[in-house]
């Protein structure tokens, strides 16, 4: 434990500062892993206490409290915090008594709201049942019992604070950023000019085909391209809810300048990104959460200096200007996405302009060294001795 004058909560970075990751997650998630190299090169003791997603709860808790009792078998001194990552809502109560019972400190980065990407996006059950209502419980319990929430955009914040009352005092702003060890800049000369000139002009689409993707409308501006422009190739690589539809929309329609591929690893896609993308699409999707995010997807291309396509939401223009670092057209407009990717094409300057500032724009802000140090600085400012907003 730390003790000083000012009480238990006060803290004392006489030692190198620690953190616990805690909760059902995905180590490989591009979001902690992030996260956890920032935290890493910035001089943070990181360590973890997981067990693997999915499954009930109520399993979950004894596995994650006997492996947090060894944890603290194995340090000479527990973490002084516990940080629950994206999408572990339901882990937060046990962390919340862990951090209650040992005087840690406890932060939740939700990455987004298991009532709005459930009910709201992917229409599991209607908005006014049951399940509704017991994912928003979930949230708000969640989001109320940490002493910080992180958020991946302002357009985010707004929301956690507006639909679930969340202090926006707690609530602080991180962007999911890129692994520069997965998409580094070694990868960018791999596609070699004599490649260039014969390959197709390819506009590449990598994810997990979720509505706030907005795929279909690549579909269907894939059909007004090839009215106009027959050379260009449209890639998509991933699976996910919307793929039959989109796949079945790309059959009804005879293209036949789509090509679909299922997932690849991170290192593969990296690859296949630098070597064969002319330009990376972002999302199109007519929910309002995608008006409410920034996918990796963006951060990622922009790191191995590509061109991106994105619609015009409040979160995405926080970080990004429109023909500068990224091109955007109008969200879920087919003719629009169109537009934007014949003019990029037949615009080779302004084309490699936005790569080129985006490419600047990502490795000055949005690498992991970077985020981990924002982040270490939000820890430092929120649990610092005397600080009025603790666990």
């Amino acid at each position: 434990m730390f003790y000083c004058k000012n009480g238990l909560y006060g803290l004392i970075y006489e030692r190198k500062m620690d953190v616990c990751f805690f909760g059902g997650y995905d180590p490989g998630y591009p979001r902690n892993a992030v996260i956890r190299q920032g935290l890493k090169v910035n001089g943070v003791n990181v360590s973890e206490c997981r067990v693997n997603p999915g499954g009930r709860f109520w399993a979950r808790y004894p596995l994650l409290l006997s492996r947090w009792l060894s944890l603290a078998k194995r340090l000479t001194g527990l973490p002084s915090f516990i940080f629950v990552p994206e999408f572990c809502q339901k882990d937060v109560p046990l962390a919340r008594i862990i951090a209650l019972l040992s005087s840690r400190r406890l932060v939740f980065d939700p990455l987004a709201s298991r009532f709005e990407t459930k009910i709201t996006d992917w229409k599991r059950k209607p908005e006014g049942s049951l399940a509704a209502w017991w994912n928003g419980v979930i949230d708000l319990w969640a989001l109320k019992l940490s002493g910080l929430v992180l958020a991946d955009t302002q357009a985010h914040k707004n929301y956690y604070c507006r639909r679930f009352g969340e202090d926006a005092r707690r609530v602080e702003v991180l962007p999911v950023g890129f692994d520069d060890r997965i998409f580094s800049q070694t990868l960018i000369q791999s596609r070699p000019d004599s490649l260039r000139g014969n390959s197709p002009f390819t506009a590449l689409f990598f994810g997990s085909f979720l509505p706030l993707h907005g795929v279909d409308v690549i579909i269907r501006a894939a059909q007004q391209v090839w009215q106009e422009d027959r050379t260009i190739r449209f890639e998509f690589i991933g699976r996910g809810q919307t793929y039959p539809l989109v796949r079945r929309l790309a059959a009804d329609l005879g293209l036949e300048n789509v090509r679909f591929e299922n997932w690849v690893s991170q290192t593969s896609l990296a690859a296949r990104i630098a070597r064969d993308a002319d330009i990376c699409l972002g999302i199109f999707g007519r929910t309002e959460k995608a008006g409410r995010v920034v996918p990796h997807k963006i951060f990622q291309s922009m790191a191995l200096r590509k061109p991106v396509i994105s619609s015009r939401t409040p979160a995405v223009e926080e970080f990004f200007s429109h023909r500068k670092s990224i091109f955007l057209c109008e969200k879920a407009e087919p003719a629009s996405l169109a537009r934007a990717i014949l003019e990029l094409k037949n615009q080779e300057a302004l084309r490699e302009e936005i790569a080129r500032k985006g490419f600047e724009l990502a490795w000055e802000k949005f690498h992991p060294a970077a985020l981990g140090g924002i982040l270490k600085s939000l820890l430092e400012k929120h649990f610092s001795t005397g600080s009025s907003r603790q666990i």
